[in-house]
């Protein structure tokens, strides 16, 4: 994949705008941020619809029928172009991105910048909620995009493999995976809006090229999404996302290193 396939810059979207083949989504955290400004005609991407209610840890994805079914239900269909965006918060559109191509969704871009960008653009909001007409979407999903738990404890074990908290420095020195390395997602990103170049995400993740396999982990499965995608963007496409991240690791009771201060630290997901 190369940055043309994951990214979409707000130029280029106010072309598409109007499109009756696009589907655009607000994956802000809050409905209220959507709510007091969204592009036109964008629906809400609410996070919660596709976290699995029945298990104990936050944002942990739904069952695959399941979350197939809630891709249509929303809107999306395989044929449809997908753009999703955040306002003000990049790693809620990274994890929008990262659950629909999982899903199997070939077409479904980030817009880089988002909400800000689209209006430094020139680019109009509105305040009106949409919602698109529900869709059947066939899902091919991508297994090795997700680790469960067991998979990232066996990575422990493989020198090949890194497991790699892309929280800040802060959060790792007061809790992680044991055997892990940290990679701040804050370091890949230009504010909390845009990936950085190509060339400066490459030379920040340099020392990972030689792994045959990264999994990131986070809090909560979301700002994991971030570093995923710019190992995607350089061209290293053996990563995955350990959705349940230090939530389940924790409340599982799994092997942890730290200083005890986690606690303050464990926002963002």
């Amino acid at each position: 994949m190369n940055r043309s396939d994951i990214l979409i810059e707000a130029d280029e979207l106010l072309t598409k705008l109007g499109s009756e083949n696009i589907r655009i989504f607000d994956a802000s955290i809050v409905d209220a941020m959507y709510q007091q400004e969204h592009i036109p005609g964008a629906a809400f991407f609410d996070h919660e619809g596709f976290s699995d209610p029945h298990n104990a840890y936050e944002y942990m994805l739904l069952p695959d029928d399941k979350l197939a079914a809630h891709i249509g239900d929303i809107g999306i269909s395989n044929e449809n172009e997908v753009v999703v965006y955040a306002c003000g918060m990049l790693p809620y559109a990274a994890r929008a991105w990262w659950v629909l191509r999982y899903a199997g969704h070939n077409n479904v871009r980030i817009l880089n910048g988002g909400l800000s960008a689209w209006k430094n653009a020139g680019g109009n909001i509105e305040q009106a909620a949409r919602r698109y007409e529900a869709a059947v979407f066939h899902p091919q999903f991508r297994a090795g995009m997700f680790a469960d738990k067991e998979e990232v404890m066996e990575a422990l074990k493989d020198s090949a493999v890194s497991v790699v908290d892309v929280l800040p420095p802060e959060s790792y020195e007061g809790a992680h995976i044991t055997g892990s390395t940290c990679l701040s997602s804050m370091d890949l990103m230009q504010g909390l809006d845009y990936f950085l170049p190509d060339d400066k995400i490459a030379l920040r993740l340099q020392e990972k090229a030689a792994y045959k396999r990264i999994i990131t982990y986070c809090g909560g499965g979301i700002a994991a999404t971030v570093n995923a995608i710019a190992h995607l963007l350089i061209g290293q496409e053996n990563v995955a996302v350990y959705d349940g991240s230090l939530f389940e690791w924790m409340g599982e009771g799994l092997p942890v290193t730290g200083n005890g201060k986690w606690e303050i630290w464990k926002q963002p997901a």
